[in-house]
């Protein structure tokens, strides 16, 4: 998480609650459904790759390939989990006042928690889950189902991976789009990310200048 407490999460004195700021890093999570999960090994810190989904009462839950460095030992163990969101290099040109330097501006989500094996039954039910969630997000093409597949092949594939979930124990979101620049600085960068094609990381900036 930044240092810089202008780049947590938002909060607003008169619209804030923890309701909303929770149904915010919800929707992080299922608009980008990948991260990247840490955790220490007897070799030394490893990372995976993977899709994420949320259980939606403060868990994250994710799968291994059973090869992956992070299975044999990450049970039982605190984990972190990084969602990043968009994210664009800003030229100190762009904020159109001196005496700047280049930065980075960025969306991302750490999550901190104890990671669990899951049963079979329930890996089964987090691959259908993350396959709903991200078939809805391709209509209107005809969502694919593992009904589309040979069941014996699909368990042979289940066999070969291993379903976690980590339970939430601290959420630490950083969103930094130029908060500590004024609002026509901010518009004005966000004009010169959209004109080289960083599109949603200007998009944010813009809607975080309306807050």
């Amino acid at each position: 998480m930044h240092p810089n407490p202008a780049f947590r999460w938002p909060r607003s004195a008169t619209d804030h609650n923890d309701a909303d700021e929770r149904a915010a890093l919800e929707a992080l999570i299922a608009n980008i459904g990948f991260g990247m999960v840490f955790a220490e090994t007897p070799d030394g810190p490893r990372v995976a790759h993977v899709p994420i989904i949320s259980t939606g009462d403060g868990a994250v839950q994710f799968h291994l390939a059973r090869g992956n460095a992070l299975t044999k030992h990450i049970t039982g163990t605190k984990a972190l989990c990084v969602i990043n969101g968009p994210d664009a290099y800003v030229s100190p040109d762009w904020y159109g006042i001196e005496d700047q330097v280049p930065t980075w501006n960025y969306l991302t989500l750490e999550l901190e928690g104890t990671v669990r094996q899951m049963e079979r039954e329930g890996l089964i039910a987090l691959l259908d889950d993350l396959a709903a969630q991200n078939e809805a997000k391709l209509a209107p093409k005809d969502p694919w189902h593992r009904d589309k597949m040979d069941a014996e092949k699909f368990d042979k594939m289940v066999d070969a991976i291993v379903g976690f979930e980590m339970e939430i124990v601290a959420w630490r979101p950083t969103v930094k789009l130029g908060q500590n620049k004024s609002p026509e600085a901010r518009e004005q960068a966000a004009d010169e990310l959209d004109a080289v094609g960083r599109r949603a990381i200007a998009h944010m900036m813009r809607e975080f200048n309306k807050t």
